[in-house]
């Protein structure tokens, strides 16, 4: 009996670091996230995705892939600032993947200047051992 409980132990001990997606460290994901927008840095903003991911933009075509989706942000950043995005939820999807539902605030930069408000859902997986955005949705409540 005690080497079950031993041994249940240690498997609980091995799932946890990879259980351990919070909400405190998926805020740090949209943080780096927002500062590669903010700076402009399509190619640090691609590389927060994996390598096949889907992305579907409000009033935009789908995209598949870092290339593709690093073009739109390249575009998009030219009439953005002062991005800031809020982790409101997360929930695992086991030990290597996580969902989060957040939403985002931000500046035009082209008068008139106004503030766009959006909600996402964003799927969180872990490649080549670091957690990256493999799928992204999101829209605006207008």
């Amino acid at each position: 009996m005690r080497r079950i409980a031993l041994f249940a132990i240690c498997l609980g001990l091995l799932a946890a670091p990879a259980l351990a997606q919070t909400k405190a460290d998926i805020q740090k994901l949209e943080d780096q996230w927002a500062a590669a927008v903010n700076r402009a840095d399509a190619a640090a903003l691609a590389a927060m995705y994996t390598t096949d991911a889907d992305s579907l933009p409000a009033g935009a075509k789908m995209m598949k892939g870092q290339k593709a989706i690093e073009a739109f942000w390249k575009g998009a950043m030219d009439d953005m600032q002062d991005v800031k995005c809020t982790t409101i939820d997360v929930k695992s999807l086991g030990g290597a993947a996580a969902r989060e539902i957040g939403t985002c605030s931000a500046m035009t930069k082209k008068a008139p200047t106004k503030q766009i408000d959006i909600k996402y859902v964003v799927i969180w997986q872990k490649e080549g051992g670091k957690w990256k955005q493999s799928l992204e949705i999101w829209n605006t409540d207008k």
